[in-house]
């Protein structure tokens, strides 16, 4: 959130210019943390110009197709004690208790993540969304986001230095993904067809 407002209140995260990492251990040597001012400079250099694009492309292509569909896919360790309990699923289907897409959507991504035969999944249990799928899913104007937080694990043989890559694992991941993707695309295209 570029207020820098807590996304997931009472729980331990990230703010907007980290000032932790993911295990609590400060990231900015002793006086350099950023100030206000260069806090600002971010929003403006890098924040507002990603976002600025992002939503063009989302209009640009609800114009072409009347609906826009965000999946906002990226990963995180899947032990991180710091911010949370145990082991993370592999897949975790963040829409903001339901909020930022059609409920269709929400189903047949946490259908196909639950049948993923080897994978654990959750929807909205420790990341429920995050500011951009939470920004954007707007569904009753025609733009549903979906955030999926992928479990390190999931295509990684190591999670920490050098992370090495899993090639099979990747593989078996991008099965699903791509199934998922495919599936939310029809669904949208079903949706059309029927007027919603």
């Amino acid at each position: 959130d570029p207020s820098g407002t807590s996304l997931y209140p009472g729980q331990n995260t990230t703010g907007l210019v980290p000032a932790t990492d993911f295990d609590g251990l400060s990231i900015w040597k002793e006086g350099q943390a950023p100030d206000e001012a260069d806090i600002g400079e971010r929003l403006r250099d890098f924040h507002a110009p990603y976002h600025a694009a992002l939503a063009a492309e989302i209009e640009r292509v609800k114009a072409i197709h009347g609906v826009a569909i965000l999946y906002d896919c990226h990963s995180i360790r899947s032990h991180i004690p710091f911010l949370f309990e145990g082991k993370l699923p592999d897949f975790n289907i963040g829409t903001d208790m339901g909020k930022t897409c059609a409920v269709e959507f929400e189903r047949v991504t946490a259908e196909i993540a639950g049948y993923a035969a080897g994978y654990t999944s959750i929807v909205n249990g420790r990341f429920k969304g995050g500011w951009t799928t939470r920004h954007y899913g707007q569904p009753t104007t025609g733009v549903h986001a979906i955030q999926m937080e992928i479990a390190q694990s999931a295509y990684l043989e190591t999670e920490a230095v050098p992370f090495a890559y899993g090639e099979e694992k990747a593989a078996a991941l991008r099965t699903h993904l791509r199934t998922i993707l495919s599936r939310i695309e029809a669904v949208a295209q079903e949706l059309k067809a029927m007027g919603n």
